[in-house]
């Protein structure tokens, strides 16, 4: 049986699932919102428009779901946000609203999301993503699988994050980050594969190898991006990580981020290759 408590206010026409918790003083005034098995709502959520959150995901108190972008261009038109299975949605966390018509805010499975992080118009959110408190995407950012957006970072407007990457606390991202990397600093540069991340991912150490040069070959070589595509296709082994890398690194529309010179990290891919 799902529970509601007395002094919240759920539109009728809310569609609700089995085992659904909804806490004190919150607020769900549309009849367009759909919440799925075992959604966890605490105290004093508020969530507008069109919502749907799926099943044993988990809202904190104070977090706000679906609420009018801020995007002045907003006409009042119908969008969506989606929220995928198993999230961790904690205090005070802002998810708005897309912006065009029939577009969505998508967030994948498995995210936690930590208090003061924020969700702005048309972003797309992988699986397994961390954002830390009071990371701020911007609108229509997209975020891959498996990436840690450290504390207070901004990502800039139309940017992608690729799989796997780690973005350190405080960055300034003003440019796309290449999968598998580690990338801080204002404005954030990259400086090393995202060697522990690919580790505990289960990555193999040939795979590991093969990115380290590709990296090297993108960032070290002195090439020029066609002439490093190149020689990544020549003399690397085809893997749906190498392609990944080449698809992203050609078509960044603001290019990709630059390359650190002096950083802790910047021997690792050498160790990789022997």
């Amino acid at each position: 049986m799902s529970r509601i408590h007395k002094t919240a206010i759920v539109h009728k026409k809310v569609t609700i699932g089995k085992d659904v918790i909804i806490g004190p003083y919150c607020v769900l005034d549309s009849p367009d919102i759909i919440l799925e098995d075992g959604v966890e709502i605490k105290s004093h959520v508020v969530i507008e428009g069109h919502v749907h959150i799926k099943k044993g995901t988990k809202i904190a108190s104070y977090a706000s779901i679906g609420v009018a972008t801020t995007n002045l261009s907003f006409k009042g038109e119908v969008t969506f946000v989606v929220i995928g299975e198993n999230c961790d949605i904690r205090e005070y966390v802002s998810i708005n609203s897309s912006c065009g018509e029939g577009t969505t805010v998508s967030i994948g499975n498995n995210c936690l999301l930590m208090p003061y992080s924020f969700v702005a118009h048309n972003c797309t959110v992988g699986d397994y993503v961390i954002m830390t408190n009071g990371a701020t995407l911007a609108g229509r950012v997209k975020v891959g699988n498996y990436v840690i957006l450290g504390g207070l970072c901004a990502i800039a407007q139309w940017l992608r994050i690729g799989d796997h990457v780690m973005v350190g606390g405080g960055a300034m991202v003003a440019q796309d980050i290449p999968p598998y990397t580690l990338c801080s600093g204002d404005r954030a540069e990259v400086s090393s594969l995202n060697i522990v991340g690919l580790k505990r991912r289960g990555f193999t150490p040939q795979l590991q190898r093969n990115l380290a040069k590709a990296f090297r070959l993108t960032y070290k070589s002195g090439l020029r991006w066609a002439e490093a595509k190149e020689q990544i296709l020549e003399t690397i082994p085809q893997s749906d990580q190498i392609d990944n890398w080449i698809e992203f690194c050609s078509t960044a529309k603001k290019g990709i981020a630059k390359y650190r010179k002096k950083s802790q990290g910047q021997g690792t891919e050498k160790s990789l290759l022997g």
